[in-house]
């Protein structure tokens, strides 16, 4: 997605608009509702040892290499073309993972214009979430371009104003002494770390900080980058962590956890809120600004993960039946291959017993697969720092060396345990036997990743056409 003309350059307030837009969300907001008081800990604790050390790590990374930018370069330039590779399928997997959590969530929102009964209903979801998908195919196959300031209404008017809503009436709520359904004590703020289920949280929580890395590959449309992106991921650090914070209490503080819905759970919060202060009929405009902010989210990243793909097949990656592009430069078959995997996805939904357990599988394994290619990121930033020690970098982390180790040993560490803590189901979802969610989560991991080699040995065998090494990647 283009997010400027050739002749205009994103400013700092426009970065932290895609930044936020692109990881600070509205629908990640229930998950981590579900581990009551104690999620504060986890989002300060998944701050320290992701979120930060991701965004500085980052802002380094882009503000050395301003010419080109994003994760499939900065492997590159470390490891090579295959690991490079490996970065762009992960991205992209990962996103299709994504599309049918965001779609139920989409689906979840026309419910309450409609019938919020039907959020229950698996054959509404599966049907919602396909026809809505593949609409959305259709159209981008037209070359459907989305522009800087259509995002930053959806992210301002679909995403701010409904967050800046649900935590003012949060807030309210404690004022005027309504009920509480989470304490604030000393005890119920620590969490019992003899159990893995307490450190289960972090997977929606990772799931909501994930993203920090996308924005860089907009590096030459900032202007002065070199001090534009460090500072306009500072801002949007805070900005997120405060906001998902408070967003999450205020879903928790006034509904009963075993009445959260992973789907709708911001539109209860909205009832709830609504019903106590006698002003419901502000429903339908709040359904209509999440649709907003949702769709507006959704638009362009129905087309952007398969351009990063595109480039892979052009260099040999993938048989020449996806690089073929239609008369409007879009790449037409991926795009519709991509479409039928994600339809494949969303059977997910009909093979655990709850849409909740669905909605939580689905989310675990987007969070594994970007865990992976974080993982790439904080080691490929450790390789570049003593391969490339003598580039200039505008924007160095604090420390020197030292303090490059700190970021990406941290980052390292809340990939470790995200990884590990990402195959235990939160307690209370039902997702039938523990054996069978292993085994599809566990599946879910191989069939993903495992198309890799396939591609390896293709490319391995088509390895006799010529490719100039400075035009790799060139669109990451």
């Amino acid at each position: 997605m283009s997010m400027s003309s050739p002749a205009a350059k994103l400013s700092t307030f426009a970065l932290v608009m895609l930044i936020i837009g692109a990881v600070d969300n509205i629908r990640n907001l229930p998950a981590a509702a579900l581990f009551g008081s104690t999620l504060i800990f986890f989002f300060i604790f998944s701050a320290i040892v992701f979120l930060i050390p991701s965004a500085l790590v980052s802002a380094e990374l882009a503000s050395s290499w301003t010419d080109k930018g994003g994760i499939c370069y900065w492997v590159k330039l470390a490891f090579g073309d295959r690991c490079a590779f490996m970065a762009i399928w992960l991205q992209w997997i990962a996103n299709l993972v994504w599309f049918p959590t965001i779609l139920s969530f989409l689906a979840g929102v026309i419910a309450y214009l409609i019938n919020p009964d039907l959020v229950h209903s698996k054959t509404y979801l599966i049907s919602i979430i396909l026809s809505i998908f593949w609409s959305l195919t259709l159209l981008n196959l037209k070359g459907i371009h989305v522009s800087a300031k259509f995002v930053a209404f959806c992210t301002i008017t679909g995403m701010a104003v409904p967050m800046a809503m649900i935590i003012g009436l949060a807030i309210a709520w404690v004022l005027l002494g309504h009920p509480l359904q989470v304490s604030f004590t000393a005890s119920s703020l620590w969490p019992s770390f003899s159990h893995i289920d307490s450190w289960v949280s972090l997977t929606a929580i990772m799931t909501a900080f994930a993203g920090m890395e996308l924005s860089a590959v907009h590096v030459k449309e900032i202007n002065n980058p070199q001090k534009t992106f460090p500072r306009a991921l500072y801002i949007s650090v805070w900005l997120i962590l405060l906001t998902m914070i408070l967003g999450s209490l205020a879903i928790a503080i006034v509904l009963p956890k075993d009445q959260i819905n992973l789907v709708n759970g911001v539109m209860q919060a909205f009832t709830s809120f609504f019903a106590a202060y006698h002003i419901s009929w502000l429903m339908p405009l709040i359904t209509v600004m999440v649709l907003l902010g949702t769709f507006g989210s959704i638009i362009s990243w129905v087309i952007s993960p398969a351009k990063g793909l595109l480039q892979a097949a052009q260099l040999g990656f993938l048989p020449e039946f996806f690089q073929r592009v239609n008369k409007h430069g879009v790449a037409a078959n991926l795009l519709i291959t991509q479409a039928v995997i994600v339809s494949f996805i969303c059977l997910a939904f009909l093979l655990m017993p709850s849409i909740g357990g669905s909605y939580w599988l689905l989310t675990a394994l987007n969070i594994q697969l970007y865990m992976i290619m974080y993982v790439m990121m904080f080691i490929a930033a450790l390789y570049l720092r003593y391969k490339h020690k003598d580039i200039q970098r505008s924007f160095a982390i604090p420390g020197g060396k030292a303090g490059m180790w700190i970021a990406c040993i941290l980052g390292l560490i809340g990939c470790a345990i995200t990884l590990i803590v990402g195959f235990v189901p939160p307690a209370g979802l039902d997702v039938g036997s523990i054996f069978s969610y292993e085994l599809i989560f566990i599946s879910g991991i191989i069939v993903t990743v495992a198309p890799t080699l396939f591609f390896y040995i293709y490319q391995k065998k088509t390895s006799n056409i010529v490719i100039a090494d400075t035009d790799l990647f060139e669109s990451c």
